[in-house]
């Protein structure tokens, strides 16, 4: 696809819900971060102002009444953010350990190469607020997973999960079974 396509695409002239425009400027670097991984890099998708719009705009459509959304580091921040002003909620970051400056509660999980822990403020979300998981890649589910158990062990409700792209083939939806999950670009 061609740099015109994608303004059109994202634009609208196409149509902004044009998932391969959007993937059309998705890098691939293979072997980071490590042999064998192929890394999914979006900053050429972020740097593409017409595109990052009608990207925010798609994660965000599907969802109303949300109170708050979590967004995951560190990308999912930048996805989120954007995300979260447009649907005229609250925004909540889920950190990696030792990041965050009061009390936080802990989740540990399994990614496609490791394992890592996530924490988020104790008073992040109250019971009953509406939150959407936000990150920019669904692989293996585990770090959302990890959101989702923070959120709902606070009480408050998860509405669902928006995501720029997802690895298909690593099953991630597998573990967020019974929540509503929607990605722009699948692989």
């Amino acid at each position: 696809m061609t740099e015109r396509q994608a303004d059109q695409a994202a634009s609208g002239t196409i149509s902004m819900w044009d998932a391969e425009a959007l993937r059309a400027l998705v890098r691939d670097v293979p072997d980071f971060p490590q042999p064998g991984i192929i890394f999914r890099d979006i900053t050429p998708l972020l740097a593409h102002a017409a595109a990052f719009r009608a990207a925010i705009d798609a994660m965000a459509a599907p969802f109303q009444d949300i109170s708050i959304v979590v967004a995951i580091e560190s990308r999912g921040f930048i996805l989120g953010a954007p995300v979260a002003y447009k649907l005229g909620a609250g925004l909540v970051p889920v950190r990696k350990v030792g990041r965050l400056p009061s009390a936080t509660i802990r989740e540990e999980y399994a990614l496609e190469y490791g394992v890592n822990t996530v924490e988020m403020h104790s008073d992040a979300v109250k019971p009953g607020e509406r939150v959407l998981i936000v990150d920019d890649l669904l692989a293996t589910g585990g770090t959302v997973r990890a959101a989702i158990n923070l959120v709902e062990r606070l009480g408050a409700t998860v509405v669902g999960v928006s995501v720029l792209a997802e690895l298909s083939f690593l099953h991630g939806r597998e573990r967020l079974k019974g929540y509503r999950v929607s990605s722009l670009i699948v692989y």
